[in-house]
């Protein structure tokens, strides 16, 4: 498999999103821990988590804790880039929070360090909150940086001046940005772009439209189900292939619950798409 680069570290141009193996409709843990399995013996070397990726408010860190037991199960489990998150919380009604305050990105990247079982985060990557000042929820990420605790430093859901605003405050230390994109969403393009021209990896999140919506691409985009019938693979590997094309700065992380899920997206990475098709996909 092809590489793509973030930080000082070669990854797989696929990675694996853990969250709904932890979320509502979250298969048993078996399948979960087969599915992880299956994504190392695709070649996928990045899997991207989160504290706040658990059902019930009595379960935080779930996916964290799925992810370090899949991994210390698997052989190559030791050389997989763990990315995960802070500032995001679910009280367990179904909804979404956020806590962008120093004193909670510290605590919380202290528990991820216990349930992931590493002396270092190799990513760790910080959500926006409205009610606190942008500088000094990096600046906590910049001192958890700077003590050795992470490896690396990432901001999610962020616009081209919030990129620039956390590169600075991190020293040029930035090295991804993991925001929203897919055929239904794309208006986190300037931030991809932004991303290439200052050597960031861009990680789209929910890359094939959620878990609702993945398996509905080819239905709801006839371009993308015309594309991967003349390939023969299915319209899922023609998203993430086109994803790809687009910058070598993009390294998609969809989301799986099914060995065979993960197996079909980390094969887009050997997919080639004539110009003349990404053309027709970019149009759509």
């Amino acid at each position: 498999m092809h590489t793509r680069r973030i930080g000082d570290i070669e990854v797989s141009p696929i990675g694996l999103g853990g969250m709904p193996m932890s979320i509502e409709g979250r298969p048993e843990e078996a399948r979960s821990l087969a599915t992880v399995h299956a994504a190392l013996d695709a070649g996928v070397t990045l899997i991207d988590t989160a504290d706040a990726y658990h059902r019930d408010a009595d379960e935080v860190g779930h996916n964290e804790t799925l992810i370090a037991k899949a991994l210390a199960r698997h052989a190559l489990g030791a050389q997989i880039l763990v990315a995960t998150k802070g500032g995001h919380l679910r009280p367990g009604d179904g909804s979404w929070t956020l806590d962008g305050s120093p004193k909670h990105i510290k605590v919380a990247c202290e528990a991820s360090l216990r349930r992931l079982g590493v002396e270092a985060i190799g990513i760790y990557q910080f959500r926006p909150d409205p009610r606190i000042p942008y500088a000094e929820s990096v600046g906590a990420v910049r001192e958890l940086l700077d003590e050795g605790k992470i490896r690396m430093a990432g901001v999610s859901n962020a616009n081209p001046e919030q990129i620039r605003q956390a590169n600075e405050i991190l020293g040029g230390r930035l090295v991804s940005v993991q925001n929203q994109f897919s055929p239904a969403f794309r208006s986190s393009e300037p931030e991809l772009r932004l991303c290439e021209e200052l050597g960031i990896a861009f990680l789209p999140w929910s890359p094939l439209g959620g878990i609702s919506r993945a398996r509905e691409l080819g239905s709801a985009y006839a371009p993308f189900a015309r594309v991967a019938k003349s390939h023969r693979v299915s319209p899922q590997q023609v998203c993430l292939a086109w994803m790809l094309a687009k910058s070598p700065a993009v390294v998609p992380i969809p989301g799986a619950s099914r060995p065979e899920t993960i197996r079909d997206s980390a094969a887009s990475a050997d997919l080639k798409l004539t110009d003349e098709e990404i053309a027709e996909l970019d149009s759509v």
